[in-house]
């Protein structure tokens, strides 16, 4: 296969972004008075929006909370990080040189994530990865996403490129899922934000650093 698009998440896949979503969690979960997870416990509760975030932190500690009071919560929540979505948030080792070397070589270059689009570009732009990548597709701009085909498949119009020419690399079940439901390969990272080993998702590779990302790629491409 000629590959024409490489299409990325974003928590947990380009940029570490646990440490921002922590601290704007536990400035939630303080003026609710109640306990903050620990960092290595949030990073497993990352992956399914804001909104799944504070539910999880909820049950977490087996606390109470209302579908009203969710929205209510979401909606501070989401306006706090939007305003703020960078202070400790750094793309992953790698991952501009990686990028880069994409776009050399012609491949259009998009983000499919969960989160919604106004602190996912201001995230992107604030850690200077925006610059590289053609499309973003945030978890608010559809009436489905991740794990729902429908989301990729959006990114992959955008970006003009067919499902058979292109990879998605993610973090979790979502990234795997929303690629097996379009027929798309995947390669899943092995230090993101998933509950399960990244090697149990059943991505076709898993990568350990970006250094490895095009390695992986031509493999894909020339397999059969």
């Amino acid at each position: 296969m000629s590959l024409s698009a490489v299409v990325f998440d974003l928590d947990g896949t380009l940029v570490e972004t646990a440490p921002d979503l922590h601290a704007v969690l536990a400035e939630l979960l303080e003026r609710e008075g109640l306990r903050i997870p620990p960092l290595h416990t949030v990073r497993s509760m990352i992956g399914d929006g804001a909104k799944m975030l504070i539910r999880r932190a909820y049950e977490w500690q087996g606390a109470e909370l209302g579908p009203d009071r969710l929205e209510e919560l979401y909606a501070w929540f989401l306006a706090r990080y939007t305003a703020e979505p960078a202070r400790f948030s750094l793309p992953y080792e790698g991952v501009p040189a990686a990028l880069r070397a994409l776009r050399a070589r012609g491949i259009r270059l998009g983000v499919c994530t969960n989160k919604p689009q106004a602190p996912s570009e201001r995230l992107l732009e604030a850690v200077g990865l925006a610059p590289w990548l053609d499309v973003v597709t945030g978890g608010d701009v559809l009436p489905i996403r991740k794990p729902d085909p429908g989301h990729l498949a959006a990114t992959l119009e955008a970006l003009g490129a067919a499902p058979s020419r292109a990879v998605m690399v993610g973090d979790s079940a979502n990234d795997v899922a929303v690629a097996r439901g379009l027929g798309v390969k995947c390669v899943v990272v092995s230090f993101g934000y998933t509950s399960r080993p990244a090697r149990a998702l059943g991505a076709d590779r898993v990568i350990d650093g970006f250094h490895e990302l095009l390695p992986a790629l031509d493999a894909l491409t020339t397999s059969p």
